[in-house]
């Protein structure tokens, strides 16, 4: 049995980053890791991925970007990297290749299962990210086995795909740069479009990502959120992150030769229904955009930068989509369900999970002592899960846990 105050699990970015924190404030921790440093980076990613955002908010505390790339987009090895550095300069105290099996409720805190032995621990902190397990629709069990079905973390470039062509479900930044890149490969693409927020890579001049972290957008608490539900379950920025600092958009696959419908709703064999929404969901997606950039165009007439353009938004022309289609007919061999991710947790063996299955938490504070969470997307803010965020919330977490440690009969607010 070994023995510390805190067990943090993960060592991504929101587990490294709580580690820095509870060093630096001496709290005795360790990071069990089930596999290595940013194991997700590292296995679950495709080739040509670059970050969403720029280098210059590759932010955690104790560490930034320092290259000579501020404007860049890093690629998943130079992420890797960074967060090897990161672990490195912060010596961060990593068990790696430890996987937690279970967890039970002991005196005065917690004791963990895992492959290497147990640990005796006062307190529990859950970093292993808000990208876990990729939210497949039931619709998925009812098409034939004669169509090959595939998760982005299980995609790495076009070559690993049949000659045939693709329907790629889900238009977010993920579905926007498969459909890309796999239409560019020469195999026919159609995209199924569902909820989405675009978003120019460059607006007056500067990347969007300078404008929201200049309105404050990002770090908007959720107390400031009118329907926090409803935000949570926005999906992500449709943006993609290119050395030419380009735009990628509905518009643009569309003119690529990218076939655009609405979102799949039923399936049987080989057959696929859709919404015919694609026209009330690209309508509502405008308007967010729009919305995004009035307020950009505020300040920007606020500091005097009115001589520069906003860029209009490019018109989508929406040819008839169909609401079904045979996917053999079609010649379509490929379903990629780029459809967003959920959490699981079957080694957390507490009653600490709402009805969808999602740890209970207040800004990232359990209501079991001592227990809290870290990188989940709207924790504390619009920026929570992403690498540029989760630094806050794992201050504002170690601050609360040094109280918990230092009255360890007290409840957990």
């Amino acid at each position: 049995m070994q023995r510390t105050d805190v067990a943090v699990i993960g060592a991504g970015q929101a587990g490294l980053a709580m580690s820095h924190c509870l060093s630096e404030s001496g709290i005795d921790h360790v990071v069990l890791e089930r596999g290595r440093i940013a194991e997700r980076w590292r296995s679950e990613r495709w080739d040509s991925l670059r970050l969403l955002t720029p280098n210059w908010m590759t932010r955690l505390p104790g560490g930034s970007y320092r290259g000579a790339d501020p404007d860049g987009f890093m690629t998943t090895a130079e992420t890797v990297a960074f967060l090897e550095n990161y672990a490195r300069s912060t010596t961060s105290p990593i068990e790696d290749g430890v996987e937690v099996l279970s967890t039970k409720r002991i005196d005065r805190g917690f004791r963990l299962l895992t492959n290497r032995g147990q640990w005796s621990v006062r307190a529990i902190v859950v970093a292993t990210g808000y990208s876990d397990r990729p939210r497949i629709p039931s619709i998925a069990r009812q098409i034939s086995p004669r169509i090959r079905q595939i998760v982005p973390r299980g995609y790495r470039n076009p070559q690993q795909l049949p000659q045939g062509g693709v329907l790629v479900a889900g238009a977010s930044a993920t579905g926007i740069q498969l459909a890309e890149e796999i239409n560019r490969s020469g195999r026919p693409v159609t995209l199924s479009v569902g909820s989405h927020t675009p978003l120019p890579r460059l607006y007056r001049g500067h990347d969007i990502m300078w404008w929201l972290d200049r309105l404050g957008m990002l770090a908007k608490p959720v107390a400031e959120v009118p329907d926090l539900d409803a935000a949570r379950r926005q999906p992500s920025l449709q943006l993609i992150g290119t050395p030419e600092r380009r735009t990628l958009d509905l518009a643009g696959l569309e003119g690529q030769g990218v076939r655009l419908v609405g979102r799949a709703a039923a399936a049987g064999d080989t057959r696929i229904r859709f919404d015919g929404d694609l026209a009330d969901t690209t309508t509502a997606a405008e308007r967010r955009l729009r919305r995004v950039l009035a307020k950009i165009d505020r300040a920007a007439v606020g500091e005097g930068r009115c001589p520069i353009d906003p860029l209009p938004i490019p018109n989508l022309i929406l040819n008839a989509e169909p609401t079904e289609i045979d996917l053999i007919d079609q010649g379509i061999e490929t379903v990629v369900w780029a459809t967003g991710y959920r959490r699981e947790y079957p080694w957390l063996k507490l009653d600490v999970f709402d009805a969808q299955g999602e740890i209970l938490n207040d800004g990232g504070v359990c209501p079991y002592p001592g227990l809290y969470v870290l990188g989940l997307n709207f924790m504390r803010h619009r920026s929570s899960s992403f690498l540029d965020g989760v630094g806050r919330d794992a201050e504002a977490l170690t601050a609360h846990l040094a109280m918990f440690l230092a009255a360890p009969h007290r409840a957990a607010a």
